[in-house]
């Protein structure tokens, strides 16, 4: 059984969000292993891919695959092409036998946003904060994704973002995450995002965030991790804590 972290996490998501769109699921993990480079990937990982191979492409039904991109699909954004989910990013790499292997927790976000079907992110604590906002991206935002300064549009864009002062800085989102908030060799602490449809029921949500949790605990050694799924908070000024942290043990 995992604790309960004891710390304060939140997710808030922004009143100018549309109603039914998104229930997303926080997650983190306390005092986690330095993440090294993975060399190889791990048993979890690998075994996840041979299922994925045995199935083919329907290893995420195509309903889940169409709720996704409707969650993504907001004013000029469309997920396709470079624009995809991120959990179709890995299928695809699954089935060509380039799953990433990058480090622990990351190596985590990839597994369960494959074997889920659902886009996930994953920061570094000490970069992004306790405190995170979803919202839509607005018009001229963008950050750098890639070691080689390759951006990203946010415009319309489903963004999670960190407080800095007394703004709201784009952070991640369903299908590339910043640079500036990735997790490295001196992580301690890391918090992801997990986006599910609204569409999907409130019980499969806190089962994946619950998973994550705990292979975050299995895999990078966490000392406490936690989970809590937003069912529709709303901040009038898109600031505000979220509600309380659930249990992070699963059923």
């Amino acid at each position: 059984m995992q604790s309960r972290s004891s710390e304060r996490y939140a997710l808030t998501v922004d009143s100018a969000l549309p109603e039914g769109i998104c229930r997303p699921a926080l997650i983190w993990a306390t005092s986690i292993d330095a993440p090294e480079p993975s060399e190889q990937l791990a048993g979890f990982a690998t075994a996840l891919i041979h299922r994925v191979a045995q199935a083919g492409e329907s290893f995420i039904p195509l309903e889940r695959r169409q709720l996704v991109r409707r969650m993504l699909r907001h004013g000029k954004y469309r997920p396709s092409g470079r624009g995809k989910p991120s959990s179709e990013y890995l299928l695809r790499a699954a089935l060509a036998g380039s799953f990433p292997a990058v480090n622990g927790p990351v190596d985590v976000n990839n597994a369960i946003s494959l074997e889920s079907g659902f886009p996930a992110s994953i920061f570094d604590v000490a970069l992004c904060g306790r405190e995170l906002l979803l919202r839509h991206g607005l018009a001229e935002e963008s950050y750098v994704f890639n070691k080689a300064g390759q951006s990203i549009d946010l415009e319309d864009l489903l963004v999670v973002c960190r407080r800095d002062d007394a703004a709201w800085v784009p952070c991640g989102n369903p299908v590339k995450d910043s640079m500036s908030t990735k997790i490295s060799s001196a992580t301690t602490d890391v918090i992801a995002v997990l986006y599910v449809p609204a569409d999907e029921p409130m019980s499969l949500t806190e089962q994946w965030a619950c998973s994550f949790a705990e292979l975050l605990q299995q895999v990078c050694g966490a000392v406490s991790t936690g989970y809590l799924v937003v069912d529709e908070p709303r901040s009038g000024s898109g600031f505000g804590l979220s509600e309380e942290a659930g249990d992070a043990g699963c059923a």
